[in-house]
């Protein structure tokens, strides 16, 4: 199955403006900090930039910005535009439904916008199907290798990030552990922040579906798999340079235990996401038509030829 044009028209100019409502809220931050590198440290966790008044954005944010032009790109001109919209709708969805309970009218109506722009999108990719015509129309599907590799990635770091949820939330009280799911006010979280104990576990869900679908080889393991590979990388690669910078790295030996499997993970993440995104980058296997008929070349002429050929 491929969309129809009018549907992939549709989804690039859906993915458009969920872009340039993450950049309207990007830029209003990026005056309260002064520059992009005291933003960009901002959303990598470090908190020594004191501001007059909230900040909107988080390291979520820069992150689905370059999945929605990925997407956009990928709806105008890949096979995979079907599977592209649907899956990166469906985690916008599931990353801002928590904005729902958010206490600001700004936010709250961003949340709505999203929500419905994201909608759009998985509406877009149901609708819009069409069968393929030709070979080239027919979604690829990753080779054995690389898929069972980087099923396997996704595998380990969707057990990790859900293993570590549970782990805080029994070492939390209740209350806590409650804060972390709905973003409660104790967080001080910014204003379009997912709540932490949310997007670890959907982060989980998303690796762990990406690593099923890289293992069976389907249409959507590809953009399943680059969707969780790019979260994946986002935040090992904050959390490393965040400890590079507060010197935590070079400090290794003084952290205890629980510091230095936080320490490990978040480098796995960094290895495994870029590793993720390099296999199913590559080229993918033959398109199959699965059973139906692809236009062939003619037959070749009889040798020698009958007269009047």
């Amino acid at each position: 199955m491929t969309v129809t044009r009018p549907a992939r028209l549709t989804g690039a100019a859906l993915c458009g403006a969920l872009a340039l409502v993450i950049v309207v809220w990007v830029l209003r931050d990026l005056a309260a900090f002064g520059s992009p590198a005291r933003l960009a440290w901002y959303w990598a966790g470090e908190e020594a930039f004191p501001l007059r008044r909230r900040a909107a954005t988080s390291l979520v944010d820069p992150l689905l910005l370059a999945a929605y032009a990925a997407t956009a790109v990928a709806s105008l001109r890949s096979s995979l535009a079907a599977p592209a919209l649907a899956v990166t709708g469906a985690v916008t969805l599931t990353l801002r439904l928590p904005g729902l309970w958010a206490t600001g009218v700004d936010a709250l109506v961003t949340t709505l916008v999203t929500l419905a722009l994201a909608t759009g999108l998985v509406v877009t990719a149901v609708a819009g199907r069409r069968p393929a015509e030709t070979r080239r129309e027919l979604p690829g599907r990753p080779r054995t290798r690389p898929a069972v590799a980087a099923g396997v990635l996704c595998t380990v770091a969707g057990l990790a990030w859900a293993a570590w949820e549970v782990h805080r939330a029994a070492a939390l009280p209740v209350e806590a552990t409650v804060d972390r799911f709905t973003g409660g006010r104790s967080l001080l979280l910014p204003a379009l922040a997912v709540p932490p104990a949310w997007l670890n576990l959907t982060l989980s869900v998303l690796f762990l579906t990406a690593a099923a679908t890289a293992f069976a080889r389907s249409s959507h393991a590809r953009p399943l798999g680059l969707l969780a590979g790019l979260l994946m990388t986002g935040c090992g690669l904050s959390a490393v340079a965040l400890a590079s910078r507060t010197d935590r790295a070079e400090r290794l030996a003084a952290l205890d235990d629980e510091g230095r499997l936080t320490l490990a993970t978040s480098g796995y993440g960094l290895l495994a996401g870029a590793a993720v995104l390099v296999l199913l980058s590559l080229r993918g296997a033959p398109r199959s038509a699965h059973g139906r008929p692809v236009a062939a070349l003619p037959p070749a002429p009889p040798h020698p030829r009958p007269p009047g050929w």
